[in-house]
């Protein structure tokens, strides 16, 4: 198996000890023009800088696919949750890391300029919420979408299951999102890309 490739699946980023990296690790691994990147500010440690893994020369923008034009723009290749657990009674905070909180991961470095991006999150028992973007939380090639809800909220029972179900449930909202190349980014995705989240008590 080679230590890395050029297409756009996980198997194709670099590999350490000739392993694949776990999901995390692999979500930190994104196309650059100069090649496989890594984020650093996505560890513990903070004010790490990004890391060059793999030089290869403009891979963001030969990245996958036919050559066709959609397949050289950035696109989102998958999203998770960023709590593993929801208690109704406390509500969550961005402060304490509780609160709704989705990434969306892209295969390349993007730019995301003005706007107010959200993502739809689908509540099975009653009304959807709706994520906003958070600059602050997102990295190179990952988009962290929010939400703070109050304890005992009424807008989120115990018990309610919460997805992303949807192919077009990132909205951009005015925003220019744009991959390494300027072109903008395919938002369009998968449904159930991160699964399904059951708030507790």
């Amino acid at each position: 198996m080679p230590l890395w490739g050029t297409g756009d699946d996980a198997a194709a980023k670099p590999k350490i000890g000739g392993r694949s990296q776990n999901a995390e690790k692999a979500r930190e691994i994104y196309a650059t023009a100069a090649g496989w990147s890594q984020v650093g500010a996505g560890r513990a440690t903070t004010g790490k800088q990004d890391e060059t893994l793999v030089a290869i020369r403009g891979l963001s923008t030969v990245l996958m696919g036919d050559g066709g034009a959609a397949a050289l723009k950035a696109n989102i290749t998958s999203m998770n949750w960023n709590i593993s657990t929801y208690s109704r009674a406390a509500g969550g905070s961005i402060a304490a890391g509780t609160a709704l909180s989705i990434s969306v991961n892209f295969n390349e470095a993007i730019t995301v300029t003005g706007g107010a991006p959200t993502l739809a999150v689908n509540n099975a028992a009653r009304a959807n919420h709706s994520l906003a973007y958070n600059a602050s939380l997102s990295t190179a090639n990952r988009m962290t979408f929010v939400l703070e809800i109050a304890a005992a909220h009424a807008s989120l029972q115990a018990g309610d299951v919460l997805s992303v179900n949807a192919t077009n449930q990132v909205a951009a909202g005015g925003a220019t999102i744009a991959g390494a190349d300027g072109q903008a980014a395919l938002i369009t995705h998968a449904a159930d890309l991160p699964g399904t989240l059951t708030a507790v008590a």
